[in-house]
């Protein structure tokens, strides 16, 4: 089912399937949100619960012994949603734990998304709660993906990205085959820049895996026009840009609290990177935000 949230500078669309966006219209028709083509990725703005990119083997160990198995990117993404409502400027989208889930993730769970629009901006909120009763450890991210070009005319290369900060860092390396990073064989990213051209060859290997970002907002931009998308992302440690590796014409932002498993790491889940834990009846939120300029 779709439902629609507008204010004077937006129209913005979602549906109960991963209780996800489907569209940002501006008030020209001007659509931003990446509409899905499957020739490319037919995802558009999924949940990365309760973990973001991939485990080894697709499986991991608690700490306290319970095993896990689950696809890259975790266990709600292409399920069905609960919509509770929307309030004025508000909507939110909830899925519970079920024997499917507790197959791949033994946990009770509840997970809200909710979304806030106010004028130009779009918060998405996440909020995560244990039904448990037993400490639940979980990642969780967002992949809105975006147009790119986004204006009639446009070719992809006429699009950079623009951090807040002038950023000098390097990236660690994806292994495709696996979907699991390569810590220790890092590239040279950004060099005292805040700007990336884009180019579909950026995205010829797999993801650019942002683990050591100043920056906590990421603008995509036309070297023709004067409209944007800003993303905020201050709750998240990590950002991952990403296009598909046949020259897919979208730029997904993803903010993410973890990462796939690293070459350092183990199988344990809580020795992953920034891996959260809610002990049992807590919840827990954590939002970024989708300005279109």
């Amino acid at each position: 089912m779709d439902y629609t949230l507008e204010s004077s500078n937006l129209t913005v669309s979602f549906s109960t399937y991963e209780g996800a966006m489907t569209s940002i219209k501006d008030k020209n028709g001007t659509e931003y949100l990446w509409q899905g083509d499957a020739t490319y990725w037919s995802g558009q703005a999924p949940t990365l619960f309760p973990i973001c990119g991939s485990i080894r083997d697709n499986k991991a160990v608690t700490a306290d012994g319970h095993e896990l198995e689950m696809p890259r990117h975790g266990i709600v993404r292409k399920r069905e949603f609960a919509c509770e409502g929307g309030y004025g400027n508000t909507i939110t989208f909830s899925t519970d734990f079920s024997d499917r889930t507790l197959a791949a993730y033994p946990y009770e769970f509840n997970l809200k998304v909710r979304y806030t629009l106010d004028a130009n901006r779009i918060r998405v909120t996440y909020i995560v709660s244990n039904r448990d009763n037993k400490n639940m450890p979980y990642l969780i991210g967002g992949h809105p993906a975006f147009m790119c070009p986004f204006a009639e005319g446009e070719d992809y290369t006429d699009y950079y990205l623009e951090f807040e900060k002038a950023e000098t860092c390097d990236v660690p390396t994806p292994i495709t085959e696996t979907g699991l990073i390569d810590v220790e064989h890092r590239t040279p990213f950004l060099n005292g820049e805040k700007r990336l051209d884009l180019k579909h060859e950026l995205f010829a290997v797999d993801a650019i895996i942002c683990d050591k970002l100043v920056s906590r907002s990421v603008t995509l931009k036309s070297k023709y026009n004067e409209h944007s998308v800003k993303l905020d992302f201050e709750q998240f440690p990590y950002l991952i840009l990403w296009s598909s590796a046949n020259s897919g014409p979208f730029v997904a932002l993803e903010p993410w609290l973890g990462l796939s498993t690293c070459s350092d790491e183990d199988d344990v889940f809580e020795h992953k990177r920034n891996c959260q834990v809610l002990t049992p009846g807590e919840e827990r939120e954590y939002s970024f935000d989708i300005t279109i300029n």
